[in-house]
């Protein structure tokens, strides 16, 4: 099977699994008669106060800005340091890549990094992973702090989701699939032995990733990467917090329901799905239904403007930075002796 047609079956499988749960979702959004399912969602974005959403927005570009300032520092002590501009362009676009392919905004914003300031792509993805482990720490932290305070809500909750145990077949395909990695990566070693440039390219680049994985040792500062780091995800709570609150069908709850939604919600968008899209609209709305009696079309009505103004954002802010690093590149390419941003 070739790569490309491998590639294909891929995303066709992703987007099929995202239209499946999206319409599982508006499957729940009970309408009058003769009214239609959309417009009842638009209706909801309508009723919304935007003062709240705005400001939403708002904590949205702050942590995003916090997130570049963090990569920046990281990728200082490689020997390759990069403005806050330019951190921050990659960020953006990977944002936006990652609503198209699940997960390719990390190797995006590596790549747009290096046509900004030529950053080596294999040093900066090590950062990435220093930056994406950092991360599942933090989220780590704020579920068992979520479990810890709403353990009874959120355990009862997760009893109800449709997740069957694993069976001595699905342990054995697990088996399998990973005897299989394990056998292709022992033959690409074979190969890239016998082969001095693909040895010469994979010792390179291992060698830049390890330089970048190890980074977060040599920070001057790693107080204030953690500072930032825990910021960021206070941010992300914010925002979620901001949101509720913009809705009359949700303003009534409390920082403990937020902090629920906010566990339901990250869970969700871990799923390997563009934007966390679709699993984001299956199990928040089953969220607010279970836990604190908001109505079904209510609920998923709530869920769609949430996600859908998050993605908006992220839309906008991704391609106003790709438009700019495409002039920025343009602009360094014409001025070869200009090093600068």
């Amino acid at each position: 099977m070739s790569s490309n047609l491998k590639a294909f079956l891929q995303y066709t499988v992703i987007l099929a699994i995202t239209a499946f749960l999206i319409w599982f979702s508006l499957r729940g959004l009970q309408v009058k008669e003769g009214e239609n399912k959309w417009e009842y969602i638009y209706d909801t974005w309508k009723a919304s106060d935007k003062s709240w959403l705005m400001l939403m927005a708002g904590i949205a570009m702050i942590s995003h800005v916090l997130r570049a300032e963090r990569w920046k520092m990281l990728l200082e002590p490689t020997g390759h340091k990069t403005t806050l501009k330019a951190s921050l362009l990659s960020v953006m676009v990977g944002y936006l890549v990652n609503l198209v392919i699940p997960r390719g905004g990390e190797v995006s914003r590596c790549y747009n990094l290096y046509k900004l300031d030529n950053s080596p792509v294999e040093v900066s993805f090590g950062t990435v992973v220093v930056e994406r482990l950092t991360d599942l720490l933090c989220l780590v932290l704020l579920l068992i702090v979520a479990f810890t305070a709403e353990s009874k809500k959120l355990f009862a909750f997760i009893d109800t989701l449709p997740v069957q145990s694993f069976g001595p077949t699905k342990v054995a395909g697990l088996l399998m699939i990973g005897a299989a990695g394990i056998c292709s990566l022992l033959l690409f070693y074979w190969l890239a032995k016998k082969n001095q440039k693909l040895n010469a390219f994979l010792k390179k680049t291992f060698a830049g990733f390890k330089q970048g994985l190890t980074s977060v040792f040599k920070l001057e500062k790693k107080p204030l990467f953690i500072f930032y780091s825990m910021s960021i995800w206070m941010l992300y709570f914010m925002m979620s917090y901001c949101v509720i609150l913009a809705f009359k069908e949700t303003s009534h709850l409390g920082l403990s329901a937020v902090l629920s939604l906010f566990a339901i919600g990250s869970i969700a968008m871990a799923a390997p799905l563009p934007g966390g899209t679709g699993s984001y609209h299956a199990l928040v709305p089953a969220g607010l239904v279970f836990l604190y009696q908001i109505p079904q079309s209510q609920a998923v009505a709530f869920t769609f403007v949430f996600h859908g103004w998050q993605t908006l954002i992220m839309v906008v802010g991704g391609a106003i930075s790709l438009l700019v690093t495409s002039f920025l590149v343009r602009k360094k390419k014409l001025l070869p002796s200009n090093t600068g941003l």
